[in-house]
């Protein structure tokens, strides 16, 4: 372990989440791996080809930044199609390279047509259905229906989609409803414009799973493939459809550091900045050097857990900006060097990313996108 700490990515975990997705949705059904985020934080260098072998040669990000971080890594065949943010000079970029992008708005077709040499534009066409973030406005679409028509050769029309609002709640469920309604009411509009995608797709990882009829033929799946569940919800909607009730995934990550000491600390005596923790009996302690830089949250201070020894033990005091602290009063033997798991298993125990949410009211999402890039990644079996 060269760096304070070291995120391994699990082959078999991410192999075996793909094809239990795979299954689920059938060959009919083209899967998008969402790859945002360099990788919802397990590393785009790491997961991409893993991925790849099993199966998956369709790759969404939010940037072409992110798009130039997988052309890197991915095979020549692979498609990458970009989401969100697009400057207008990378336009040009992505169309030479046949990335697939979506189209939210008439200028970045506009564009499109100014900046091509050559290649047709690959577009998503996304359309507003209510989520009342990105798409198309309805009064638009004509506009758009123009565009492809009088230039010919131009675009190719790749996708028709929109963006469910909430799907793993179902509390949103009137909500998809109505959207689900919009987007097929607008797509059979289009199609009497002559306008027909290879593709539709609205469904996230939530919706694919509480919502079968929004897989139509491609769902752009994020989170599921890394092995955890949008919410509580998800979970029980898919396994109450299932014989087996344990959790069909597997968490992919795990993230490592090792004792960088160990010292003594006597009852009456503060540790660490301020006043937040007082030693109420003499203490050993284990420093970690892992903090808040690396993705472990301060508001973890005093909350948190990590695994030493196959023991769980308390993070105490305030997570530092490079240091985290462990109460390892009730463990024999201790020292320098000695695994700690911050996510992951270590004999029989295990410290998973939604115990992290408890304590620190983050999201599966906001906690795993936030481990550092510069964290070393490791591939295992």
């Amino acid at each position: 372990m060269s760096g304070t700490s070291l995120i391994e990515i699990s082959e078999s975990a991410v192999t075996g989440n793909i094809r239990f997705l795979q299954k689920q949705f059938g060959d009919s059904v083209l899967i998008s791996s969402v790859v945002k985020s360099n990788a919802y934080g397990h590393g785009i260098q790491c997961f991409v080809p893993i991925a790849e072998k099993a199966g998956i040669n369709h790759f969404s990000v939010f940037s072409v930044a992110e798009a130039k971080e997988l052309m890197k890594v991915k095979r020549r065949e692979t498609a990458i199609m970009v989401m969100g943010w697009m400057d207008d000079q990378d336009l040009g970029w992505a169309i030479e390279n046949q990335i697939e992008f979506f189209v939210s708005d008439i200028a970045r077709m506009e564009k499109a047509l100014e900046v091509a040499a050559g290649k047709p534009a690959i577009i998503h066409v996304e359309i507003e259905t209510g989520m009342n973030r990105t798409g198309i406005a309805v009064k638009e679409l004509k506009k758009v229906c123009s565009l492809i028509k009088y230039n010919p050769g131009r675009f190719i029309l790749k996708g028709l989609c929109t963006h469910l609002a909430g799907a793993e709640s179902i509390a949103n469920h009137v909500r998809i409803q109505n959207q689900l309604v919009l987007f097929l009411e607008y797509c059979r509009w289009m199609e009497q414009k002559g306008m027909v995608p290879e593709y539709r797709h609205v469904a996230s990882s939530a919706a694919a799973i509480a919502y079968p009829e929004t897989r139509f033929n491609m769902v752009r799946i994020g989170i599921l493939q890394y092995g955890y569940w949008p919410s509580a919800e998800t979970f029980i909607h898919c396994i109450s459809k299932r014989d087996e009730k344990a959790d069909p995934l597997t968490r992919v990550i795990s993230w490592k550091s090792r004792v960088m000491s160990v010292k003594k600390v006597k009852r009456g005596e503060f540790v660490s900045y301020g006043t937040n923790y007082l030693a109420t009996e003499d203490k050993k302690i284990a420093i970690i050097p892992v903090g808040y830089s690396h993705g472990y949250s301060r508001s973890l201070s005093n909350l948190g857990r990590v695994l030493i020894n196959g023991k769980r033990v308390g993070v105490i005091a305030s997570v530092n900006m490079n240091m985290l602290i462990a109460d390892i009063t009730k463990l024999a033997k201790v020292k320098a060097g000695d695994e700690v798991v911050l996510i992951g298993s270590q004999g029989d125990l295990a410290i998973s990313v939604a115990s992290f949410s408890e304590f620190s009211n983050q999201l599966n999402y906001e906690l795993l996108t936030r481990l550092p890039e510069g964290t070393p990644r490791q591939v295992v079996t």
